[in-house]
């Protein structure tokens, strides 16, 4: 099948590549030096999920017609991407693989004839360099949140994507992406302070802001009356223990996704961008958090602050001592 992928960064690299293996005709959008190294070399995939060098075909926009379109940008950069390619879009499946909670509302505006499939991916990958993405941690991909009144869209993504990985369908595709917006409160410290999760997760005063921003998460969507998808080892039942329980007590929630993630060390999403010196996804990750509270009525103060500090080391390049943050939020 001729596969299209607009944004063949660590997320939608990894996934080109193994679909490619898998024997479909894949297609990537790329930019720069990622662009440059693509089409001389392919992409070259490792960790995980083996080593592979995928000859893809890769442009600034697909020149071919696909038969399956996946979005892998990064949220912010979804509408324009989708706007660059709208002319081969037109009436074909799109999956949208993004974090936070809009990622289906806006590609619905901006695809409008094309059948819109919500995607999570579960596995961990960075942008190692130019051509090169590397998984660090194996994960699976949960679709759901389809734009059509009936399941026919997901289902022909699933069996395309179960080529390459797992590939689990849900009904609470709303459920399931609060769960991963859990999952995501890994994100925001790197990126602050420069460290890894697994740095972040042993430092004492970052794992007390972490699990703030976790419960403080977890808090808001009860609020909003989701019932949580399992996922990641995540539960709605495990997740209403995790804000049950004092505090102090409740760090084993990171403490199951860091050991999820193996001993390499993991930067997250948000740092990587940083280190690019690229705008992050914090507006969708932590920001979701915050404008979902705001929609009840609520606060979500450490999902705020966290963005004001990603934010800050964005404008300046200058990373935060975990002290520093843990003064400004604690």
């Amino acid at each position: 099948m001729q596969v299209g992928v607009i944004g063949a960064g660590a997320v939608g690299g990894a996934l080109a590549a193994a679909l490619h293996r898998a024997g479909h005709s894949v297609e990537v959008t790329a930019r720069g030096a990622h662009l440059a190294a693509i089409q001389r070399d392919g992409i070259h995939l490792s960790g995980a999920w083996g080593d592979y060098v995928a000859p893809v075909a890769a442009d600034v926009t697909l020149n071919r017609a696909p038969e399956l379109v996946i979005l892998a940008t990064k949220a912010q950069d979804a509408t324009a991407a989708l706007t660059a390619n709208a002319l081969l879009l037109r009436g074909i499946p799109l999956i949208v693989v993004q974090n936070g909670l809009d990622g289906v509302t806006g590609a619905v505006s901006a695809a409008p004839h094309s059948d819109v499939v919500g995607a999570l991916a579960l596995f961990a990958s960075s942008l190692i360099s130019p051509g090169h993405i590397e998984v660090t941690g194996p994960g699976d991909l949960y679709l759901g949140g389809g734009s059509r009144d009936h399941d026919v869209p997901e289902r022909y993504a699933a069996s395309v994507l179960a080529d390459a990985l797992t590939v689990h369908l849900t009904a609470n595709f709303a459920g399931a992406q609060w769960s991963k917006l859990v999952v995501n409160q890994l994100n925001a410290l790197p990126a602050i302070t420069g460290l890894s999760v697994q740095e972040v997760f042993a430092d004492p005063q970052l794992r007390t802001v972490l699990v703030a921003s976790m419960r403080e998460t977890v808090r808001i969507a009860r609020a909003s009356g989701i019932r949580f998808e399992p996922l990641q080892g995540l539960s709605d039942r495990r997740l209403r223990l995790f804000t049950s329980v004092p505090a102090r007590f409740a760090s084993f929630v990171p403490a199951a996704l860091v050991r999820r993630m193996g001993t390499a060390p993991n930067p997250g999403s948000t740092l990587q961008s940083i280190r690019r010196g690229q705008l992050t996804e914090v507006e969708f990750l932590n920001g979701a958090v915050v404008r979902a509270a705001e929609g009840i009525g609520q606060t979500a103060p450490v999902n705020a602050a966290l963005v004001e500090l990603v934010h800050a080391v964005e404008r300046s390049g200058n990373f935060f001592a975990p002290a520093t943050v843990s003064g400004r939020i604690g």
